[in-house]
């Protein structure tokens, strides 16, 4: 029998589709851990009011959750680099990030909700760095934007599943309490197949070839310019508890339907993803300006609008988060080399991470003061990032 020498051609063949069955495989549990977490944090905020929180504990309570969990994205991205261990500490994130969730409906103060809620937010910060780092391995085969776009279109088909979900146990009179318990089973399908992907996929860097380091110890200046520019984007993003807190708060609609406002929501961030993650591939950091103008608008038309212009704002809300959790973490992998990602996409989030409590800490008190200066807030703060975007554009050319 004779054998036929793999020409380099067909190497690459067979990489680029191993790297996109790891994207796929990755995808699905985020598919399934979307549909946990996404589908708690539909309605933790009209679940803190009914335990008896004002708008300012569910802002500080959203906003400290993601500045712990971002702040502990640096800390597990310096230490995968260091260790190589990407894979422990993820499953390590995953189990605390999706095991939070059901336990909610086991509380009945909103302090000890509240503490669950940091806890979820602890478990994602912990296993999302070395996550990405390892997904950023395969999208140097299958394409940058369209890689991480791919992934966050996946993860939220999850997102939308899960409030339809809990909106579905709360139709049917379940309760609180039970919608948070039902997603006991995607949080355990989502842990399986992560075992699963880390038994058929141990080394994902063998997935890029080609790496190149870049000289030094620090990062690029165009690092630290695009980090300052998502981190404005970010302070004036408000957090979906805060938008639900305020439609129950003014009855733009009723509490079954609040899910299904976060599903549509997810539902357009995961096209955007799809579609700006192919574009991002084409133009570059261009398209980052067009998401900036477009998401600048939800606040107005959540805060302000009835049912109709609420929804078009919960579906703006949805594109920019779309590029957030897509393009954003793409253009990151472009900036610095293999070794570094974890640390770089740590550090990337942390800034992100301290920008968004901040944000969203004063929007919470905003909100209770006024409705018209939180708007203002939000959409200066996104426009703001803008000349950024363009000068980091002008420097990439």
């Amino acid at each position: 029998m004779e054998y036929q020498s793999i020409l380099p051609e067909d190497k690459k063949s067979i990489l680029k589709g191993s790297a996109l069955k790891f994207v796929v495989l990755l995808g699905i549990v985020s598919l399934f851990a979307d549909t946990t977490y996404e589908g708690a944090r539909s309605i933790t905020g009209p679940y803190l009011a009914l335990l008896g929180a004002s708008a300012t504990v569910v802002g500080i309570v959203s906003g400290f959750g993601e500045l712990i969990g971002y702040g502990l994205r640096l800390v597990s991205g310096y230490i995968s680099d260091r260790t190589g261990e990407y894979w422990t500490i993820t499953l390590f994130g995953y189990g605390v990030n999706l095991l939070a969730v059901p336990l909610l409906g086991l509380t009945g103060h909103w302090q000890t909700a509240a503490f669950l809620m940091i806890m979820e937010r602890i478990g994602k910060g912990i296993r999302t760095t070395p996550r990405d780092a390892m997904l950023s391995h395969a999208t140097k085969e299958v394409g940058r934007g369209w890689g991480f776009g791919l992934h966050e279109a996946m993860d939220q088909i999850g997102a939308v599943l899960g409030p339809l979900i809990v909106s579905g146990v709360l139709y049917f009179k379940g309760g609180y309490k039970a919608g948070f318990g039902i997603l006991l089973v995607p949080a355990l399908l989502a842990i399986s197949v992560i075992m699963t992907a880390r038994a058929l996929y141990p080394s994902p860097r063998d997935l890029e070839t080609g790496s190149v380091k870049i000289e030094g110890k620090g990062f690029p200046r165009v690092f630290w310019f695009y980090l300052i520019a998502v981190a404005l984007i970010a302070a004036g993003y408000a957090d979906f508890p805060l938008i639900a807190y305020h439609f129950k708060k003014v009855s733009v609609t009723s509490d079954s339907e609040i899910p299904i406002f976060y599903a549509v929501a997810m539902g357009v961030d995961a096209l955007a993803a799809i579609l700006f993650g192919r574009l991002f591939d084409r133009v570059g950091i261009s398209i980052l300006v067009v998401v900036a103008l477009l998401s600048s608008l939800f606040a107005p038309l959540v805060f302000l609008g009835g049912f109709d212009f609420a929804l078009l704002g919960i579906a703006l809300w949805g594109i920019g988060m779309g590029a957030q959790e897509s393009i954003m973490r793409a253009a990151v992998a472009g900036m610095v080399p293999a070794d570094k990602r974890g640390t770089a996409y740590g550090t990337f989030n942390l800034g992100y991470g301290v920008f968004w409590f901040l944000g969203s800490a004063l929007m919470g008190v905003l909100y209770d003061t006024s409705i018209l200066a939180l708007i203002v807030f939000s959409v200066v703060m996104q426009l703001a990032s803008i000349p950024l975007f363009l000068m980091i554009r002008k420097g990439s050319k």
